[in-house]
């Protein structure tokens, strides 16, 4: 690999850290701005959660589509309008607190910001710039440079929040979007010479549909489902669980803190392990990971210590899916497609976000806590587990580089 390659790979992962880092940063801040805005601007929580509800959903179903675009004509394009739709996302809500904007804001624009400038989009872009010997490590890489906004963001918006209230925290947010835009320019602008360009937006059904008649990249999609179930409630509901069990407020923006600084070195150690050990194997361990914190946070009584016990565990496993999702994905397809094929299987993750986050905020309207939810996710968590571990490995005449 000469240098010119190599400072295009290394300029290309710093981008896509910075401009996953905004992206995925602002989204997990959303949880700590359901009550403030509820005192604050008399926006339900029902409003809230749907409109996170929405968001993951929104998210899924356009992460496809801007995959496709963005494998045909260059990621960088694609996340700099990802930028303008989180302006409008967290901008619209900012300047009109109701409930009818919040949902289109949050639910509606920011699902689509996230969708063109989180990181399914940077990695895969990475994935076609890296050699393949080094391509799940570098994938590793630039997730877990994308994980330092989510633990940066957080104190931002819990301060913001503080000293200039919920609607001074989005607008915070809106124009933190903006520096998506000049960031995108350093993520393959264009399709680069000499690469087979993707299928394209006109190719997508035909690829899904060929995708999904694969067993095992249908297995693997269906266990996707589980991980954003898990991560949309805890994102979206957590401050309000620790809340209502009585301990300190402040510890719902320490926890999703917690998680964020946790997944820095988680992210790069499951880049690093998809290159080593089958990516199916490892995502079968990680969902029974989870699953077993869930159910130890759930049984015990609920302490600061065990919240951020809690936190860092699942930090560390945050979003170890995603380079080894990715991985998996270009072992059996190559990586021509890897945006449009992370989209699809990425859309199962979205459905389980949507209902992770909106079931979660209609147990709270009619129960008033989430102590029937946890064994829902115990129960998801293991079913995720078997999926990934019912995955066959590639054949080797199928694997693409």
């Amino acid at each position: 690999m000469n240098a010119s390659p190599r400072r295009i790979l290394w300029v290309a992962i710093a981008a896509a850290a910075l401009t996953s880092s905004l992206a995925m940063g602002i989204r997990q801040t959303y949880g700590l701005l359901m009550m403030p805005l509820n005192v604050e601007q008399g926006v339900a929580p029902w409003a809230f959660g749907l409109a996170v509800a929405l968001h993951n959903l929104v998210w899924g179903l356009g992460q496809p589509v801007a995959g496709s675009l963005a494998d045909k004509h260059g990621s960088g394009r694609v996340m700099a309008f990802g930028g303008v739709f989180y302006l409008l996302g967290c901008g619209l809500p900012a300047l009109f607190p109701t409930n009818t904007m919040v949902i289109v804001g949050i639910g509606l624009f920011s699902g689509l910001g996230v969708a063109c400038a989180g990181t399914g989009m940077a990695l895969a872009a990475i994935g076609r710039l890296a050699p393949p010997e080094k391509r799940g490590e570098m994938i590793g890489v630039a997730s877990a440079g994308g994980s330092l906004g989510q633990a940066f963001m957080v104190p931002v918006v819990y301060n913001a929040a503080g000293m200039l209230g919920a609607v001074g925290a989005l607008g915070t947010l809106a124009v933190s979007a903006l520096l998506i835009v000049p960031l995108a320019r350093g993520i393959e602008w264009r399709t680069p010479v000499g690469r087979k360009p993707g299928a394209g937006l006109a190719g997508l059904p035909a690829l899904a549909r060929r995708a999904l008649a694969d067993r095992d990249f249908a297995l693997l999609t269906g266990g996707f489902f589980a991980c954003g179930f898990q991560l949309a409630f805890i994102t979206t509901h957590l401050p309000t669980h620790i809340a209502l069990c009585g301990l300190p407020p402040a510890l719902g923006a320490t926890a999703l803190m917690l998680i964020g600084l946790f997944n820095i070195p988680g992210s790069w150690f499951c880049g690093w392990l998809s290159g080593r050990v089958r990516p199916e194997l490892a995502l079968g361990i990680i969902y029974l990971a989870r699953t077993v914190a869930v159910g130890a946070f759930a049984l015990a009584p609920p302490t600061e210590f065990g919240t951020m016990l809690f936190a860092a565990t699942m930090g560390f496993i945050w979003l170890g899916t995603v380079p080894l999702t990715s991985a998996a994905i270009a072992r059996r397809f190559g990586v021509a497609d890897l945006g449009a094929l992370y989209g699809v299987c990425f859309f199962s993750h979205q459905i389980g976000g949507f209902l992770g986050a909106a079931s979660g905020a209609v147990l709270l309207q009619v129960a008033g806590d989430f102590s029937a939810f946890w064994p829902v996710m115990v129960l998801v968590g293991l079913l995720a587990a078997v999926l990934n571990w019912l995955c066959r490995p590639p054949a080797p005449s199928a694997v693409a580089a």
